[in-house]
């Protein structure tokens, strides 16, 4: 049965978020690019928290994965982004749209430096993001493209939708506001159903921060938004993942599920002719699978996430998404996680949720203000009738 958490209000769901998506990410990032078979041999058996990295001390020149330091409790640049858009909503204190991505935080990743766990080293978060998100600050910055169109021409993978949680918890129990302002804001960086994936994560955290949310009406709120290939790889996942109740029995047919949808191909680091290229059939493997291990969980952060990192491939992206969902649920993040991976980071994963909760309040007074002078307009003019 799935565990309810009524009792989790504002706060504790955007704590349990970011702070759940953060560990997710950094569990994850060790193992990122290597299929369960892989991770199986190289650990032993499967990964059940904090690892170091996959090449050991030889971690800085090592390839594919040199130099970043993975492991050892690091969180990847999808805890960076998501920090950094937490830190534009704390500038402009309402919701956000594509033009506050170019204002604010691609100057943030050029002009800020800021400890990089992976690279053991105070640098610009420009110089860890891969190359999807350094699309940013070359079309932004430099392009001068058109905010709500500049995500067009880009690799289109999750990198967009990899730091979308803060717009579902801005959004809090409010699924359809968050799909919309996500998909706004990722128009600056991702097309297609990269685009699409952003807007859906974030519907996902939004559904999650409901009194009454479970994993089923996680994916029902999902569902009812999602468009073209990504709608069909949720269902077609999430329909396989019902089916299981440990993640180990479910990492073949999910993998198997998403693979119609999925265009990057069995070899996760040499990616077909056809990956990451626009299409209204395909989707990211991603979100799916991340919704598919909630569900095969039932909403347990423990288990969703150890699902997620050991499903490999691109697995700290898939642990973030179901670290934040498992989180907004009100599952607890183990504590000696959450604390291994602040500590290992250097980073307060704890003070951007306590400034994202200010905020969110702050943007829902606003909102609520909003509304009643549009009400009260719309009354003005003869728009109510009686008998509404």
């Amino acid at each position: 049965m799935t565990p309810k958490h009524p009792e989790k209000n504002l706060e504790d769901r955007i704590t349990g978020a970011l702070v759940g998506a953060a560990v997710g990410d950094a569990l994850g990032g060790p193992v990122e690019g290597y299929s369960p078979a892989q991770i199986l041999e190289r650990h032993g058996g499967r990964v059940h928290g904090v690892v170091g990295p996959w090449n050991g001390d030889a971690w800085r020149t090592a390839r594919p994965l040199a130099p970043y330091h993975k492991g050892d409790g690091h969180v990847t640049d999808d805890t960076l982004m998501t920090h950094a858009l937490v830190r534009v909503y704390a500038t402009v204190r309402d919701h956000l749209d594509a033009y506050a991505i170019a204002d604010h935080l691609v100057l943030d990743l050029m002009n800020n430096p800021r400890w990089i766990p992976e690279l053991e080293q105070e640098a610009l978060p420009l110089h860890r993001l891969f190359l999807a998100e350094k699309w940013l600050v070359t079309r932004l910055h430099y392009a001068h493209a058109d905010p709500r169109e500049a995500g067009v021409g880009n690799i289109v993978n999750c990198g967009a939708a990899m730091y979308m949680a803060p717009v579902g918890l801005v959004n809090a129990a409010n699924p359809q506001g968050a799909y919309a302002e996500a998909i706004d804001i990722a128009g600056a960086h991702q097309s297609s159903y990269g685009r699409e994936a952003a807007g859906v994560v974030a519907a996902a955290v939004a559904a999650a921060c409901a009194p009454d949310a479970s994993p089923d009406s996680i994916v029902a709120a999902a569902l009812s938004l999602a468009k073209d290939g990504t709608r069909t790889a949720i269902e077609q996942v999430c329909e396989v993942a019902a089916r299981y109740t440990d993640f180990e029995s479910a990492l073949v047919p999910l993998r198997e599920a998403i693979t119609p949808y999925d265009t990057v191909g069995p070899d996760y680091r040499r990616p077909s002719l056809g990956a990451r290229r626009p299409s209204r059939l395909h989707a990211i493997e991603e979100l799916p699978v991340a919704l598919g291990m909630l569900l095969v969980s039932g909403g347990d952060y423990h288990h969703a996430v150890l699902g997620a990192v050991n499903y490999g491939r691109d697995c700290d992206s898939i642990a973030t998404m179901a670290g934040a969902l498992a989180g907004a649920l009100g599952s607890p993040v183990p504590e000696a996680w959450s604390k291994t991976v602040a500590e290992a980071s250097r980073l307060d994963l704890w003070e951007p949720a306590a400034a994202l909760t200010d905020v969110t309040r702050e943007i829902f007074q606003r909102d609520v203000r909003r509304r009643r002078a549009h009400e009260s307009a719309f009354t003005e003019i003869g728009g109510l009738r009686c008998s509404d």
